[in-house]
């Protein structure tokens, strides 16, 4: 039989809230089986949650500009949009965008 996890357990094993567990339940992202009052989530469908499809590649896209003036100018968003057209060709999924304004300079070094 497979293991049924509370949503509680789901929160602390993700380190956030009942309330997004409840949210992801309710909106169809995270499917949960109703046994008497308590929602329970199948160990299968953590997994599923967590890692995606067998076999789909998830990417995380990092986006780097070495100033503001240059994410004023819409430097930082063209290279995520070519990022993403990227990963939209080779098949992969983009779970996450981290972005950066900062310079390449070292400033702990003296000249």
């Amino acid at each position: 039989m497979e293991r049924l996890y509370k949503v509680s357990e789901v929160a602390r094993m993700l380190n956030v809230s009942t309330v997004a567990v409840r949210k992801w339940v309710k909106s169809g992202k995270l499917k949960a089986r109703r046994i008497g009052k308590l929602w329970m989530i199948p160990e299968s469908e953590l997994k599923r949650f967590l890692w995606g499809k067998p076999g789909e590649v998830r990417a995380i896209i990092y986006a780097r500009v070495s100033s503001h003036k240059q994410k004023k100018d819409s430097n930082l968003d063209r290279q995520i949009r070519r990022l993403r057209s990227y990963c939209s060709a080779k098949g992969y999924k983009v779970v996450d965008v981290i972005t950066d304004v900062a310079s390449g300079l070292k400033e702990d070094s003296v000249p």
